[in-house]
C-alpha cells in the first residue's frame, strides 16, 4: 500500500510513448540513436552520390524491398503517402525512355535556356540504359489538395513529400552499396505516356538503380570544375530575409563543362598513342578539350564574324575611316576579305553578324543591331542594358545553331574597336588604360596618349556611375564596351551551350569571351585561345580566361583570322589524334 503523502506511480501507458516528462527533462539528448548508428546515418549522407555507369548484376529483392521500405517511410504532408513507386525491369521500356532522354537532349542543345543548371545532372543520361533497374517515382495527386491536411496552404507539399521519399532510397541504396542516379531530361506527358499513368498522377523523373560501375569519392560537379558547396555559413540566414545588400546571391545558372570522366578519358585515349605523351604541346591540350567534348570526329566548323561601328572614333583613336568597316563587312560577304579567305583556306562556313554598321543591312548578312541609342563612351555609354541584353541573347542564339558544327571561332570588325576593349578591360579587370593600350592597327605615339586619355576618360565615367563596374559584366559591356562584343559574347556562350570548341581570336574578342566567362563560368571549359597578339592588354586577358593561346605570331589582322589559321591547327590535332598508331597498355 502507499505511504500517506507518498507519490502515487504514473500510469504507463501500454502503447505510444512511455517516458515521463521527468525522463525527458533530465535528458533532453536521450532519444538520439547510439554513436554508431548516428555516424552510419551521417556517413551515407555524405557519401551519397549521383551515379550513372551500373554494372548489369540484378538487384536482388530482398534488397529492393529494403530501399522501397526506406523511401516509404518518408515524411509526408498530412500523412498522405501519396507517392507511387513504379519499378521497371521491361528492357523494352528501358530503351525507350532512353530515346526519349536522347531526344531531349537534343532539342536542349538547340534551345539551351536559363533553366540549364537544373537539368546538368540529366545530360550525362547512358544509366538509363545500363542500370538493372529503373524506378519513376510518381506522385498521385488525384485527391484535391483542400481535401489533405496542409496541401490547402501549400497545394505542392505532395510533391515536396515525394522527393523526400526519394532521398530516403538514395540513402538506403547508398547504405547498401548500390548506386543511383536521377535522370529528369523527359518532357512529362512523353514519360506518363510511356507509363500510363492516369490523370493527376504525375511523375518525379526516372531514378536509375544498380550496382555501380564507379565509386566517385566526390560528387561528380565537384570533380568536373563545375561547382562547390557552398560553406554551411552561406546558406543559414537569422530570422529574416536579409535587406539586398546583405541579401545571398540568386544561385548560378550553369552551363555544364565536360565531366570527370570526359576529361580523364580524352587525356587517357592520348596516352594510347604511340607519341611521347604531351608531344604536341599546347595543341595537345586543345585537342584534349575537343575531345573532352565530345568533338573527337569534328572536320570543320563555322567562323562566326561580327562587325560595328564605334561613334568613339570621332575622337581620332584609329588611322582608318570608319568607313573601312563596312567595306570589310562587304568583302567578307563577297568571300574575298582577309577573315573570309582565312575561313575558306581551313574549311570553315562564314556567319556574317552586322551588329550596327552605317548604312542599308548587306543581302547575306544577319543583322542584330542595337536599338537605342549608340555614345561615345567618354560622354555616354556605348548602348543601353536592354540594348546589350538583347544583342547577348541574339548571339546565344547564333551560337547554339552554330554549335552543331563542332567548333566555333569568333572574329570581329570595327574601326576603334581596340580602343574600345581597351576600355572594357579597364572596366572589368579594374586595372589602369597605361596597363592594355596598345597601337592596333598602325597608330603612332600620337594617336596613343590620344587613345589613353579617351580610355581614361571613359572608363572614369562609367565608374562615377556604377563603382561596382568590375561586378557587372552586362553592365560594363553596355556602359564601356561595343555591340559586336555584346554578340560575341552570346555567341560564345551559345556555342558552348551545344557543347561546341570555341576558337578565341584577338584581344576584342578575348574581352567578349570573359563577359560569357563572367556570366556563365562553364564556358571556359569549351574556349580554346587561338593566338596571342600584339595588343598590350591581350596577355592579361588571357590570364584571366585561363587560357594559353595556340599560336603567338604578333598578329594585327582582326577579322578572325588568327582564330581561323588556329582552327586548322587544331583540326589537323585531331585528324593526327585520329590517325597515329596506338599501343598496347
Amino acid at each position: 500500500m502507499t505511504q500517506p503523502g507518498h507519490p502515487w506511480p504514473r500510469p504507463v501507458p501500454l502503447v505510444g510513448d512511455a517516458t515521463a516528462a521527468s525522463e525527458r527533462a533530465a535528458d533532453p539528448t536521450a532519444w538520439r540513436l547510439p554513436p554508431g548508428t548516428r555516424a552510419g546515418v551521417y556517413e551515407a549522407i555524405g557519401a551519397r552520390r549521383d551515379v550513372r555507369r551500373f554494372r548489369p548484376d540484378p538487384v536482388p529483392d530482398e534488397v529492393l524491398e529494403r530501399v522501397l521500405g526506406a523511401a516509404h517511410a518518408a515524411p509526408s504532408v498530412g500523412h498522405s503517402q501519396p507517392w507511387r513507386f513504379l519499378v521497371v525491369r521491361d528492357p523494352g521500356i528501358r530503351d525507350r525512355a532512353a530515346v526519349l532522354t536522347d531526344r531531349e537532349r537534343l532539342r536542349q542543345a538547340e534551345r539551351l535556356e536559363a533553366d540549364a543548371a537544373r537539368r546538368l545532372l540529366d545530360l550525362q543520361l547512358e544509366g538509363v540504359r545500363e542500370a538493372p533497374l529503373g524506378i519513376v517515382v510518381c506522385c498521385d495527386r488525384r485527391a484535391p489538395a483542400a481535401g489533405v491536411l496542409g496541401r490547402a496552404t501549400f497545394p505542392d507539399a505532395d510533391l515536396w513529400s515525394c522527393a523526400a521519399a526519394i532521398q530516403n532510397l538514395w540513402l538506403a541504396a547508398r547504405a547498401e552499396g548500390l548506386g543511383l542516379g536521377w535522370v529528369t531530361l523527359f518532357r512529362p506527358e512523353d514519360l506518363a505516356e510511356l507509363l500510363r499513368l492516369p490523370e493527376g498522377v504525375v511523375t518525379l523523373g526516372w531514378l536509375c538503380l544498380g550496382w555501380p560501375d564507379e565509386r566517385p569519392p566526390a560528387p561528380g560537379l565537384e570533380r568536373a570544375g563545375w561547382s562547390r558547396r557552398l560553406p554551411l555559413r552561406d546558406v543559414v540566414l537569422a530570422d529574416r530575409w536579409p535587406d539586398e545588400a546583405g541579401a545571398p546571391p540568386p544561385p548560378p545558372s550553369r552551363l555544364r563543362a565536360p565531366d570527370q570522366p570526359a576529361v580523364v578519358g580524352a587525356r587517357d585515349e592520348a596516352d594510347r598513342l604511340l607519341a611521347v605523351p604531351g608531344s604536341l604541346g599546347v595543341l595537345d591540350r586543345a585537342v584534349d578539350r575537343a575531345v573532352a567534348l565530345g568533338r573527337s570526329a569534328a572536320t570543320g566548323g563555322v567562323l562566326v564574324l561580327a562587325a560595328a561601328d564605334h561613334p568613339l572614333a570621332a575622337h581620332q583613336v584609329s588611322p582608318y575611316s570608319q568607313s573601312v568597316t563596312g567595306d570589310v563587312l562587304r568583302a567578307a560577304v563577297a568571300g574575298t576579305s582577309l577573315g573570309a579567305t582565312a575561313a575558306r583556306a581551313v574549311g570553315l562556313e562564314l556567319r556574317i553578324v552586322d551588329a550596327g554598321v552605317a548604312g542599308d543591312p548587306v543581302p547575306g548578312v544577319t543583322a542584330t543591331r542595337p536599338s537605342g541609342y549608340r555614345g561615345d563612351l567618354v560622354n555616354a555609354p556605348a548602348m543601353t542594358l536592354a540594348d546589350t541584353r538583347r544583342l547577348v541573347a541574339s548571339g546565344r542564339r547564333l551560337g547554339r545553331e552554330a554549335g552543331a558544327a563542332g567548333i566555333v571561332a569568333l572574329g570581329e570588325v570595327g574601326v576603334a574597336n581596340t580602343t574600345v576593349a581597351a576600355a572594357l578591360a579597364c572596366g572589368m579587370l579594374g586595372t589602369d588604360a597605361d596597363a592594355v593600350i596598345g597601337l592596333g592597327s598602325g597608330a603612332d605615339a600620337a594617336m596613343l596618349d590620344r587613345k589613353r586619355g579617351v580610355v581614361s576618360a571613359a572608363v572614369d565615367r562609367a565608374r562615377r556611375n556604377h563603382p561596382a563596374l568590375g561586378e557587372d559584366p552586362l553592365t560594363a559591356l553596355a556602359e564601356v564596351g561595343g555591340p559586336e562584343l555584346a554578340v560575341l559574347a552570346g555567341v560564345a556562350w551559345g556555342a558552348a551551350q551545344a557543347r561546341a570548341v570555341v576558337v578565341v581570336d584577338g584581344f576584342a574578342v578575348s574581352l567578349a569571351a570573359l563577359v560569357a566567362v563572367q556570366l556563365e563560368p562553364a564556358v571556359q571549359a569549351c574556349l580554346v585561345a587561338g593566338q596571342r597578339s600584339r595588343e598590350r592588354g591581350h596577355a592579361l586577358v588571357l590570364e584571366h580566361l585561363g587560357c594559353e593561346p595556340l599560336l603567338d605570331v604578333r598578329m594585327r589582322a582582326g577579322e578572325g583570322v588568327g582564330a581561323a589559321l588556329a582552327t586548322g591547327l587544331l583540326l589537323d590535332g585531331l585528324q593526327l589524334r585520329r590517325g597515329t598508331a596506338q599501343v598496347d597498355r
